[in-house]
């Protein structure tokens, strides 16, 4: 998965960040909270904060540990929620933590990591669109039309809309996975 972008829900005002599939048109829209949206936008823009942010924070602290984080995987949605878990590689052996999505996210980012979520996390909340080649301007519409329409509440049958966030309004099982 690559991050396709950060964007807010219409109707709630909520962060939303768009995960798009590497080998198809399928993106994933995963709300999140604000300072987690405004933590990815920071990196996904290149620009960062005078001091380590929690994120940051985390990151410096493994890399100095000798830790890697080798991946991080949107594992399920159960009730609503997306979870994920970071994948974390020290002296040759790997272990999964449980984390939000967002979260998992944001530190991805920052280490350079991988996002994957599993197929059946895909099969279930993926929004595809058909063709080989991909109009932006087409999503962006077919998003904000479907923004209008949904809530967080019920955000796993989405099918369509999308708006871009300007940041200058918000304050700051790798087998059955696709990446």
């Amino acid at each position: 998965m690559v991050i396709y972008g950060v964007s807010f829900d219409l109707v709630g005002k909520q962060p939303i960040v768009l995960l798009k599939t590497a080998e198809s048109n399928k993106f994933l829209p995963i709300w999140i909270g604000h300072p987690e949206a405004a933590a990815i936008l920071m990196k996904l823009q290149g620009t960062s904060a005078p001091r380590p942010l929690t994120h940051d924070l985390l990151v410096n602290m493994l890399g100095e540990l000798g830790i890697e984080v080798v991946r991080v995987t949107v594992t399920e949605l159960r009730d609503n929620t997306f979870y994920a878990s970071i994948t974390i590689k020290q002296n040759g052996s790997e272990l999964e933590i449980d984390s939000r999505s967002s979260d998992a996210i944001a530190v991805a980012i920052r280490a350079e990591a991988p996002i994957y979520a599993a197929d059946a996390v895909i099969e279930e909340s993926a929004i595809e669109f058909e063709g080989d080649e991909v109009n932006e301007e087409e999503i962006v519409d077919e998003f904000k039309r479907f923004l209008d329409e949904v809530s967080a509440e019920d955000f796993e049958a989405a099918e369509e809309g999308f708006e871009l966030l300007d940041p200058e309004d918000e304050p700051e099982d790798e087998p059955e996975s696709r990446r």
